[in-house]
């Protein structure tokens, strides 16, 4: 009897223990459960500001890329007859032919590290644009130009495409202007609001007149610049001297060619608004 009796006494002993237990363990659940879905909401919060912030950016870019933009890029390299380049081999045949050219290492100009030697190559009257905007550059910030990307093959444009959905395609009429040799990006990495500016003002005049069409990137953080053939006419000894011009619509539609290569002064140097 007093066997049972103990025994009895310790179950009425550990009972309470072992519900309190499983009272803890519910509260610690409940907390656990709505700590993360704080997290949740905090998270997905924080993600709509930056893309409120990314789309206000863009805006304020008189240059951010368009659809019209691009569809005019693929027109002009139908129109200047120029290849897309598919494969190596076709890579390859260009380069010893010198329809396509090294781009130059220089004090004002680099190319990025990472950017392999096969894909260091532009056509030649981009390469003149390359040199141009580099040297302006260097005279006005003392700063060197970094190209991150040039010519691209439709066989890396196809594997690019798969690990990232914003590139453009390898075919078709939004296919992305890079198979042809003409279009480098310029990074912007580094560059201050001044430089932005500039930069801006720069490329924008120049693709007024029709020698370019230039799209400003944000998530790669890169000037994308297709130059075209005409930009030989500004003439090869003297440097490309943009001015500021307003800002148009549909840059496919209203870009005007003068006769006569241009000089106009130099841009403005204040500082712009606060992004």
């Amino acid at each position: 009897m007093r066997t049972r009796a103990l025994y009895l006494l310790l179950i009425a002993m550990m009972l309470p223990a072992s519900l309190l237990g499983m009272t803890r363990t519910r509260t610690r659940v409940t907390r656990t459960r709505t700590a993360h879905l704080r997290y949740s909401r905090s998270r997905a919060a924080r993600q709509r500001i930056r893309l409120v912030r990314l789309r206000a950016l863009i805006l304020a870019s008189p240059v951010h890329g368009t659809r019209e933009s691009l569809l005019h890029q693929n027109e002009m390299i139908n129109e200047e007859q120029l290849e897309r380049i598919q494969n190596d081999d076709e890579l390859e045949q260009l380069i010893l032919a010198e329809s396509l050219v090294r781009i130059p290492e220089t004090r004002d100009l680099e190319v990025a590290s990472n950017l392999p030697e096969e894909r260091r190559y532009c056509r030649p009257w981009t390469r003149d644009f390359l040199v141009d905007f580099a040297q302006e550059r260097w005279e006005k910030f003392q700063r060197q130009t970094v190209v991150t990307s040039a010519v691209r093959t439709a066989e890396f444009q196809h594997k690019l495409l798969r690990r990232n959905s914003n590139a453009a395609a390898e075919a078709g009429e939004l296919a992305s202007p890079h198979l042809s040799g003409g279009t480098i990006d310029i990074g912007k990495r580094g560059m201050s609001r001044k430089e932005i500016k500039w930069a801006r003002d720069y490329l924008l005049a120049l693709q007024n007149q029709g020698y370019l069409d230039v799209e400003e990137e944000f998530r790669q953080s890169v000037f994308h610049i297709s130059v075209y053939r005409r930009y030989d006419t500004l003439g090869a000894d003297e440097p490309a001297v943009a001015s500021t011009s307003a800002p148009i619509a549909i840059p496919a539609v209203q870009q005007v060619l003068p006769t006569q290569p241009v000089v106009p002064p130099q841009p403005p140097t204040a500082d712009p608004p606060k992004q």
